[in-house]
């Protein structure tokens, strides 16, 4: 039987559904993977005439190979097509439909989950209780033990691939939160990433968190005290991996080939060199959780929505991405 890839739409008034819409019309003609666009059913309709797709679009899954695109709007409420961007309405749908497709993975109903951007300022000034598609994600599947990777190659081929040791923490507590646990963690998660992928190695490099990686001490001891012992205790256990070493450094030698991952400290340590590289491929994964889910690595781009002119090149990339993953596992 085909792939069954589940994808909640995210925010309707960001370019979510647009790029959604347009990453399916490359690629109904790369295999007979079916797709589940969880949001709402009538204006992704509007949507797909708009922008002159024509994609088969069907509100009925049915028996395999009586479609390949199904719309499910599980709380069948339609939104209003007039939304200005953030809209409260459509930041809690786009929840709403999030929380739907991880249901529908931990049910084992779909085979992969793919989420459009969601905006998070949108969402909290809404009124709901959010830090993080990644972080409701986990608690929804009930654990702790996820990371963020990003990924994703430039023109030339070369990869970059980031796993973070922490996400969206302010950095006034940045030092307190980068524990032993979190780093150890998250190059377990890096190295179990590396066989998913089928790649022939898992050379992993390790951030220090200070400026050169503290100087020995003289600027920061995080990575005498925290971050150089993870390492070691991982290295123990059999991994390959080296740390930690100065990131403005270890980015350059994992762009070059040198190493297979890099694990990053912070969230900006390690996305700003990835969206350098990849800006329009980036790739957001989820390591650890029960289910594959993959993200495109951008925002909603509120300034830019109905205008058609949004690059899809991410969300292609999300897809391919957790079909591979998918297509791997039993």
């Amino acid at each position: 039987m085909s792939l069954l890839l589940g994808i909640s739409m995210g925010d309707f008034t960001g370019i979510g559904p647009e790029v959604t819409l347009k990453a399916l019309a490359s690629e109904l003609e790369s295999d007979d993977a079916r797709f589940e666009l969880i949001g709402d059913v009538e204006q992704t309709r509007e949507l797909n005439r708009r922008l002159g797709l024509n994609l088969p679009l069907k509100t009925d899954r049915g028996k395999a190979g009586s479609g390949r695109i199904f719309l499910n709007n599980p709380a069948s409420e339609l939104q209003p097509n007039d939304l200005k961007p953030g809209a409260p309405g459509a930041a809690l749908a786009a929840v709403g439909w999030l929380k739907q497709g991880a249901e529908s993975a931990l049910r084992h109903e779909i085979d992969a989950l793919v989420t459009a951007p969601v905006n998070k300022e949108s969402i909290m000034r809404a009124g709901a209780d959010f830090v993080g598609q990644t972080e409701l994600l986990s608690g929804l599947a009930g654990t702790a033990r996820t990371a963020m990777m990003l990924l994703g190659q430039d023109e030339r081929g070369r990869w970059l691939r980031v796993v973070l040791a922490t996400t969206h923490v302010p950095l006034k507590v940045l030092a307190e939160r980068v524990t032993a646990e979190k780093i150890k963690l998250a190059i377990e998660l890096a190295s179990r990433a590396c066989h998913d992928l089928g790649l022939t190695r898992a050379r992993i490099g390790v951030c220090g968190l200070n400026p050169h990686a503290g100087e020995g001490g003289h600027i920061g001891t995080e990575e005498q005290t925290i971050i150089g012992p993870s390492v070691a205790e991982m290295r123990r256990q059999g991994l390959d991996v080296t740390g930690p070493v100065s990131a403005d450094a270890l980015f350059y030698y994992a762009y070059r080939g040198d190493y297979d991952v890099v694990v990053a400290m912070y969230h900006d340590q390690g996305l700003a060199p990835l969206k350098m590289v990849a800006f329009e491929q980036g790739v957001n994964w989820t390591l650890g959780l029960p289910f594959i889910r993959t993200s495109p690595d951008h925002g909603t781009a509120y300034d830019i929505t109905g205008q058609g002119k949004a690059n899809p090149s991410s969300m292609v990339a999300a897809i391919r991405l957790a079909k591979l993953l998918a297509k791997s596992r039993p």
